[in-house]
């Protein structure tokens, strides 16, 4: 029973459901559904797909998140970033507007959901981590700066296209000059009072005596506001007549359950986009999951939040939807409204079915410039420019990896700079991990602590040379500890003792084993004794039956001082003659490198 309660949480928060907690989901719902209605309609555009598209894909994955999910507030749902990539993908494959594009993306869909509940169930999550965290933030900066763009040629009523930032820019400025006036004023003015909605609304809520919690959940729902009065603006004085484009006819009716193409070819196509999609959708939702989660002492499992996802995508695929993922803002709107269950989300899929079903009609008027209004406004807070900044300040790598990513994403497209910036962050890892900070340690002065010499006064042996690798050994920087250690033996001719401290040590994979045993041999060879100390028990347990220490030449022992008392009275009993006494006080430079 606890193995299907893992896969099923809703057993688990369900047995515990009550009248209270329906009544708190149930208001957070209908907020919900209010800020979901036009992010929806939006996303789908983005996507370049019908507006009711967006509707289908906010009812199924919310059901299945709610029966899977572990996290109590994460609102699945469109999201601006993967409707971008899905675009992206799509566009590769057929035009907007044909069925074959809106094949592609429900397929998008169902590809991407069962590779997240593969990984799920293979417990694959930390393929997450192989994009860093300089990489999404340059991602997900120059994915909102390319929606903002995209999104500029509706809100002035003129065509603007491209795949790329760049080739939207250029775009533009051909098509500038047949700006749509009337367009543009219902645009500029949606674009003018979200952005005070913004800022200027929640203090004005404050002074007039509301709660904070709930002006700021006001704040969220001003896109509502935005369209439900361009609509009664373009209805009333007839502007459609008058050139300014708006959606039209939304089909009403729930969406027809059916699965999306089985085209093996086209399934293969879309494989690469869909695991791109898969896995910036699941870092996006796991950070804001585990984020809302921890203030309030919750649990959110990772490898779980992989098969709810997939669950959800999957959902949206087999609904006539796109690829969906958990949306931060709605999630906080989620969190601060009071949601106590996954329920809330479920009960928001009801709030959307309703609309899809008898309120469609009044959809007819929506200009497109107010939607394009909102996703611009929506997406100018996921750009983020101070990080490179940032970036720039404590790692010059981290500041290439998400400089890359920006620039290669702008100017070629999110599929391009998401590849370029995971392989450049997996080039950098490597780079650094090949040479990994080496210090020569010396003993501080009545202690059993050793320390950098470069960076404190302490006593060293001229017989003892103490090398602490600060990393774990494995094939990029098996060389160069072979290197360090034939240098620093160089530069010490009276060494007879080298002790290798492994404190930071978590693993030696077989290319480094090979290195040991033959730095041991090497040692030998010029009458120098090899030890290890510090060796943490995992690392140690695998070394056990290894060759390296049936041949070490010298021990394993516990702590560095134990090696150090140890050997010293070694070489004291052997009377060995140093120049200077047996031991010198180390003095670190003034600026250690």
């Amino acid at each position: 029973m606890g193995l299907i309660k893992g896969y099923l949480p809703i057993l688990e928060w369900g047995a515990k459901y009550n009248s209270k907690t329906f009544s708190n989901d149930m208001i957070v719902a209908l907020i919900v559904t209010m800020m979901l209605i036009p992010q929806s309609l939006a996303y789908a555009i983005l996507a370049g797909l019908p507006a009711e598209v967006g509707l289908y894909a906010s009812m199924a994955p919310l059901i299945m998140y709610a029966i899977f999910g572990t996290s109590r507030a994460l609102a699945v749902g469109p999201v601006a970033v993967a409707s971008l990539m899905t675009a992206a993908a799509a566009g590769q494959l057929a035009s907007q507007g044909t069925p074959e594009y809106l094949g592609a993306a429900v397929a998008l869909a169902m590809v991407s959901g069962l590779l997240l509940i593969a990984m799920g169930f293979l417990k694959l999550g930390f393929l997450a981590n192989f994009l860093s965290h300089p990489v999404i933030a340059g991602f997900i900066t120059a994915s909102g700066l390319q929606i903002a763009a995209g999104q500029l040629g509706p809100v002035l009523g003129i065509h603007a296209e491209g795949e790329s930032f760049l080739d939207i820019v250029i775009s533009l400025w051909h098509t500038i000059s047949g700006t749509h006036l009337i367009t543009a004023a219902i645009g500029i003015g949606s674009l003018i009072f979200l952005f005070w909605v913004r800022k200027g609304l929640k203090p004005l809520l404050v002074r007039f005596g509301l709660r904070e919690k709930m002006a700021d959940i006001l704040v969220k729902i001003g896109p509502v506001v935005a369209i439900i009065l361009t609509i009664v603006i373009v209805a009333g004085l007839g502007l459609a007549d008058k050139g300014v484009k708006i959606v039209g006819k939304v089909p009403g009716g729930l969406p027809k359950v059916a699965m999306p193409p089985l085209d093996f070819a086209l399934w293969m196509k879309i494989l690469v986009p869909a695991l791109l999609i898969s896995i910036v959708g699941y870092v996006e939702s796991i950070s804001v999951a585990l984020t809302l989660a921890a203030k309030k002492r919750q649990r959110v499992d990772p490898d779980q939040e992989l098969i709810a996802l997939g669950a959800s995508n999957v959902g949206s695929a087999i609904s006539g939807g796109f690829p969906v993922t958990g949306g931060f803002a709605r999630s906080v709107v989620n969190f601060e409204a009071g949601a106590e269950t996954p329920a809330a989300g479920a009960f928001t899929a009801v709030g959307i079915a309703l609309v899809t079903l008898f309120l469609t009609p009044l959809l007819f008027f929506l200009p497109k410039a107010a939607l394009a209004a909102t996703i611009i406004v929506a997406v100018m807070g996921l750009v983020d420019m101070k990080a490179l900044k940032h970036a720039w300040s404590y790692s010059k790598t981290d500041f290439a990896a998400m400089a890359v990513t920006i620039l290669v994403t702008l100017w070629k497209g999110v599929e391009a700079g998401l590849i370029a910036g995971v392989g450049l962050s997996i080039f950098l890892h490597l780079y650094r991990t090949s040479r990994p900070h080496v210090a020569v340690l010396g003993q501080v002065p009545g202690t059993e602590h050793f320390l950098n010499v470069k960076r404190h006064e302490v006593i060293t042996d001229p017989g003892i040379l103490s090398i602490r690798v600060d990393a774990s050994l494995y094939f990029p920087n098996a060389r160069f500890l072979e290197d360090t250690i034939n240098n620093a033996v160089a530069e010490n001719p009276d060494i007879k003792h080298l002790i290798l401290v492994c404190p930071a040590v978590n693993t030696i994979d077989l290319s480094a084993l090979e290195s040991l045993e033959a730095i041991n041999l090497r040692l030998k060879d010029s009458g120098i004794k090899l030890h290890l100390s510090e060796v943490k028990g995992p690392v140690m347990d695998k070394l056990k039956d290894t060759h390296l220490l049936h041949a070490l030449t010298g021990k394993v022992y516990l702590t560095q001082f134990a090696a150090v008392s140890e050997l010293r009275s070694e070489l004291a009993s052997e009377e060995f003659k140093i120049t200077g006494g047996p031991m010198c006080y180390c003095t670190p430079p003034s600026d250690p490198s």
